[in-house]
Parts: C-alpha cells; sequence; structure tokens
C-alpha cells in the first residue's frame, strides 16, 4: 500500500510535542519565568498554554499571575523566554518516539511536507538543526501569521504554500490547540498526545505514539476521517 493514494497529498506536522519533546524544555522556561516576575506556574496554567502562540501563551501567564500586561512588561517577559529557550534548546532537543522515522516514511512517499508551529521564526530555526530541513517543502511559524493556533492561519498558510487544498492534509498534533486549529482549517488530524489529553472530534484519529505507524498509517488515518 501506498501511503498517498489519490486523495491524500500532504503531511503537516507540529513541532513541539509532536516531532521534538521539547515541551519539557518549554516547562522550564515557562516556570522560570514565571518565578521571575514574582509568581509560581500552576498546573492547570502550564496545562492551558501547552500548544499557544507565544502572545496568547504571554497574555495567559500575566492573568494567571495577576499582573498588568503592558506593552513593556510583555515585550520584556517575551525577550527573557526567547533568551531562555534558546539556552536550552541549544543544549540538544530530544526528539518524540518515532517521529524521525515518520519524518522520513513520509518523505520518502514522495507527500508534500510542511512543519507548521506556534514557535517564533528565531526558535524555529534552532530547531530545525534537529529536525533537518530537507524533510520539509516549507515552514510556517507562529510569527508569520495573522493569528497563531488554535485559529486556523498557520495551517491555511502552509495549505497556500504548498498549493494543495486543506481538505486534501493530514495534520500531525499532540495538543487541543494545535488540534483546533488544523480541524478549523479544514485538515484531517492524527492525535497522538504528548503531555495532555486531546478530545476526540469528527476530523481526529488518535494514536499513542508515531511508533510503527509506517506508510500505511498516514492514509488509514485520513481515510477515517474522510469515509
Amino acid at each position: 500500500m501506498t501511503v498517498s493514494g489519490p486523495d491524500l497529498k500532504a503531511v503537516l506536522w507540529d513541532m513541539d510535542g509532536t516531532l521534538l519533546d521539547s515541551e519539557k524544555l518549554w516547562d522550564v522556561a515557562m516556570h522560570e519565568l514565571a518565578a521571575e516576575l514574582g509568581g509560581v506556574m500552576s498546573e492547570s496554567t502550564r496545562h492551558a498554554i501547552i500548544g499557544a502562540s507565544g502572545p496568547d501563551a504571554l497574555a495567559m501567564i500575566f492573568g494567571a499571575l495577576e499582573l498588568d500586561p503592558t506593552p513593556a512588561a510583555l515585550a520584556d517577559a517575551a525577550a527573557w523566554m526567547n533568551g531562555r529557550v534558546t539556552e536550552l534548546f541549544s543544549l540538544g532537543i530530544p526528539w518524540r518516539p518515532g517521529a524521525r522515522e515518520a519524518l522520513r516514511t513520509v518523505r520518502a512517499s514522495g507527500l508534500r511536507t510542511a512543519l507548521v508551529t506556534n514557535t517564533e521564526r528565531v526558535l524555529a530555526e534552532q530547531a530545525l538543526d534537529t529536525l533537518g530541513r530537507e524533510h520539509f517543502d516549507v515552514t510556517v511559524c507562529g510569527d508569520e501569521v495573522p493569528r497563531g493556533k488554535p485559529e486556523p492561519d498557520p495551517y491555511l498558510r502552509a495549505a497556500e504554500l504548498l498549493g494543495i487544498a486543506p481538505e486534501h492534509c493530514l495534520a500531525v498534533e499532540d495538543s487541543p490547540t494545535g488540534s483546533a486549529a488544523a480541524e478549523a482549517a479544514g485538515c484531517a488530524v492524527l492525535v497522538v498526545p504528548c503531555e495532555v489529553a486531546v478530545p476526540v472530534g469528527p476530523r481526529r484519529v488518535h494514536r499513542e505514539s508515531l511508533e510503527g505507524i509506517g506508510e500505511s498509517g498516514f492514509a488509514a488515518a485520513w481515510r477515517t476521517v474522510h469515509a
């Protein structure tokens, strides 16, 4: 069986928590940022932030800590966060189970591919040193679209750059935020949860891990949504 089939034409990959086990690094930075701001990051706030864009994440942190989200304060927090995550990424970013092999499988199949992340370009470029730029035809980052996930903008932009309608795309996601964005864009969604549970949905197929997915697994996920 071939992965591509007549209708599945592209696989759109989320990054943090899907391909790379980088949410744990973001977790370190988020907790440290909360301490820098004079507070403590609660578990509920951290879970709510997973998959969010930078501006949305900072807004949630400021709200949870009851801080005044002035433009200057948000800018300072964003600069601190980017600097700390850069440091953590430089120490090495681990892969999610099966992700490296899954990337290679899809690339070898002839399907078009995109990296679609809420992470800003400067950090995504650092992560691409681990992922390998050769695995993606296009990359879309959170600071390159009007609205980040959970809005559909990143996925719509990726489909536009590929020249492929969203209904012919399968997004691979780990979070409720990312899954909602892909679904709103019109993509089928292969959900591989990482840090938090992801609700079921009519356009979502759940899988515990990317390990052993093989070529047929991507086609099967797409067909299940479009059955």
